[in-house]
């Protein structure tokens, strides 16, 4: 006989479970963000290494290597290119604080017209303010360094771990397959299976969209005649694939580099420009390549969001939708857990216990009929 469990109990274990993950997930972010980072990369180039040891011949070692230090190399150029573009946006910082003094004169002068209030207070207001900024300074500049140095420990983590999960991936599935018994290893393939595809086509997918959104950002940024649109363009395209607090950033960052080195006139037709393009990827770019690969509806999708900015930071917020597909993955395979799959999909989803699902609102159907049939004979009686 099958034993089960009352409801609270089970819902005790639940929660006990989330607040014991979530408190390892803290404590332990140095090494499972670049450890998940290191399992996409990996997932996304094994078919790189497959080709390599099929067709080249190489070994698994050599093969695993190579692709990663070719990932490795793309990123990195990547990174040169927008770096060496930083470098001579330093030229037009005597501009930008002409443009600066230029925009405080007219704010002053419009302060007391309107309100009357003199320069002279505001020139106070402002040196008491910078006086005070200048400690926060320090810890700003301070912060940005750390941060600096953290992204360059983890993208050597994240490919390191890239490394050893392509030439250890068939030993780790070997590991997956004798963790459970023989009954589940036909399960245990197919979400294996599962997820390897669904991660795959997902990066190929946000990959392609970063690229046609940089390619339309280049076409609008020159057409509006923007300095630096190759480097503004490549950074609305990185940005974009931050669900929802990307494009903010990326419109933040774009009119501030075009206030500087273009004039106030230009910032408009920037914010213009984004907000075109963000609307186009939101409704006809993103929901063919990267929407059809991944089915979690938006409220989990912002849940998600959130928890993972919680946690882990911006890295949290670009591992959410990937770790929740994967999670779906697994839910919709396993016994007792396929609600919470079909929670996570889109609405018109079938859920994987239709037979259950149709059976219990047949069972509510017919209850319903039977009431309605002993309402009927009771009222015939009366």
């Amino acid at each position: 006989m099958k034993q089960t469990y009352p409801f609270y109990l089970k819902l005790s274990c639940v929660l006990i479970s989330i607040v014991v993950l979530g408190f390892l997930a803290i404590i332990g972010e140095q090494i499972f963000v670049p450890m998940i980072l290191g399992l996409l990369v990996a997932i996304l180039l094994t078919p790189l290494s497959r080709f390599m040891e099929k067709r080249l011949r190489f070994p698994r070692s050599l093969s695993s290597i190579v692709a990663s230090l070719l990932a490795l190399a793309i990123i990195g150029g990547v990174i040169y290119g927008i770096s060496m573009q930083v470098a001579k946006l330093s030229n037009d910082w005597p501009q930008f604080q002409k443009q600066f003094i230029t925009l405080t004169d007219d704010l002053q002068s419009w302060i007391s017209k309107t309100f009357g209030v003199r320069r002279r207070d505001q020139l106070e207001y402002l040196n008491d303010t910078a006086k005070k900024s200048i400690s926060t300074g320090t810890a700003i500049l301070e912060s940005a360094l750390k941060s600096i140095g953290y992204i360059l420990m983890l993208t050597g983590f994240t490919f390191l771990f890239a490394l050893f999960f392509l030439l250890y991936r068939t030993h780790l599935l070997k590991f997956l397959v004798a963790s459970f018994t023989e009954s589940y290893h036909k399960t245990v393939f197919e979400v294996v299976h599962s997820i390897q595809f669904m991660v795959k086509k997902y990066l190929v997918g946000l990959f392609l969209q970063m690229i046609i959104v940089t390619i339309l950002s280049l076409i609008a940024y020159t057409i509006i005649g923007v300095k630096y649109n190759f480097m503004l363009a490549i950074i609305t395209g990185i940005l974009n694939i931050l669900p929802y607090i990307g494009i903010f950033i990326a419109l933040l960052i774009g009119a501030l580099i075009t206030f500087a080195t273009s004039g106030i006139s230009h910032v408009l037709f920037i914010v213009i420009a984004i907000v075109v393009i963000h609307a186009i990827d939101g409704n006809i770019i993103m929901p063919r390549v990267v929407g059809s690969k991944v089915k979690i509806n938006s409220l989990i999708v912002i849940i998600g969001l959130v928890i993972g900015e919680m946690l882990w930071g911006i890295a949290g917020m670009f591992l959410t939708i990937p770790v929740l597909a994967i999670l779906k993955i697994i839910f919709d395979r396993v016994e007792g857990l396929q609600s919470w799959g079909f929670l996570m999909g889109e609405d018109d989803e079938v859920p994987v216990f239709k037979s259950t699902f149709d059976k219990y609102f047949q069972k509510k159907k017919a209850e319903l009929k039977s009431d309605e049939i002993n309402d009927s004979e009771s009222e015939s009686a009366d």
